[in-house]
């Protein structure tokens, strides 16, 4: 394997963990030439698991033959490079907490009725750009028995760096792609639409009806505004979360978990 060691923040290969933007790394005008970055053992083995192809590793010298050896001997043929603890901090701007980050090919955007022709609980995350919030709802997706996730364009990369640390993994679990916003594709698939909104007329997510609906899609909005008004009038179910002590709303990622979980096929 081709370990190659670092004693300079400029060589050759290390700018993808170093100085390339999330926005860089993505690359929309070529998407086949997007890269994305997971951090830790741990996730980066869920992302092999998966099927996600490394394209090249940073890792602290101690991890090679340690806690990252088994993920060494998965990626025989990419460049690994490597140095002291505290060169690599300064070349990533942080302490590596766990020791390693592996570059990966960003895979092709898979279609909505690809990855929804099987579902039968999905969820539609409009407009929501925290990082933390996207990871926080892959994982209860995952957990929670959601077979797919749609994004409006408006929304944070999944594979964003922080969001892909926050999940655990779990955007590599859970099919993905991005959707425009218009529901006619769910609905072709056969697909009912709960908009998650505070409305004179919302429905409480408990209520028995929702329960009986073979196939739903569940929409959530931005963490400050909700989702828009237009979104809510198209959808076939307008729902809120029977809350109290005055409470109105929740954050959008414990919004999510409770939804899944009350709409969740027995």
């Amino acid at each position: 394997m081709p370990i190659i060691e670092i004693t300079d923040l400029a060589h050759p290969g290390v700018e993808i963990f170093s100085s390339l933007t999330e926005a860089q790394l993505r690359n929309r005008l070529e998407p086949e030439k997007g890269i994305f970055i997971v951090e830790s053992p741990k996730v980066i083995r869920v992302a092999l698991d998966a099927g996600y192809q490394p394209v090249s590793l940073l890792c602290e010298r101690k991890h090679i033959d340690g806690d990252a050896a088994d993920i060494v001997e998965r990626c025989p043929s990419i460049p690994i490079y490597t140095g002291e603890r505290d060169l690599l901090a300064k070349l990533t701007g942080y302490t590596l907490t766990r020791g390693v980050l592996c570059a990966m090919k960003r895979p092709a955007a898979r279609s909505v009725a690809d990855i929804c022709r099987d579902a039968r609980r999905i969820v539609v995350i409009d407009g929501v750009v925290d990082t933390t919030n996207i990871g926080a709802i892959f994982r209860s997706a995952a957990a929670l028995g959601i077979d797919a996730v749609l994004l409006t364009p408006n929304s944070c990369d999944p594979l964003n760096r922080r969001a892909v640390r926050v999940s655990m993994g779990s955007v590599f679990l859970v099919p993905w792609t991005w959707i425009d916003g218009d529901f006619a594709p769910l609905r072709e698939l056969g697909f009912k639409t709960v908009a998650m909104a505070l409305t004179d007329n919302s429905i409480p997510l408990d209520s028995p009806i929702l329960k009986q609906e073979k196939r739903l899609a569940i929409v959530m909005g931005t963490e400050g505004d909700g989702l828009p008004s237009e979104t809510i009038s198209a959808a076939d179910y307008v729902v809120r979360i029977p809350m109290a002590h005055g409470v109105d709303s929740l954050n959008v990622a414990a919004a999510s978990a409770v939804a899944f979980w009350e709409l969740r096929i027995p």
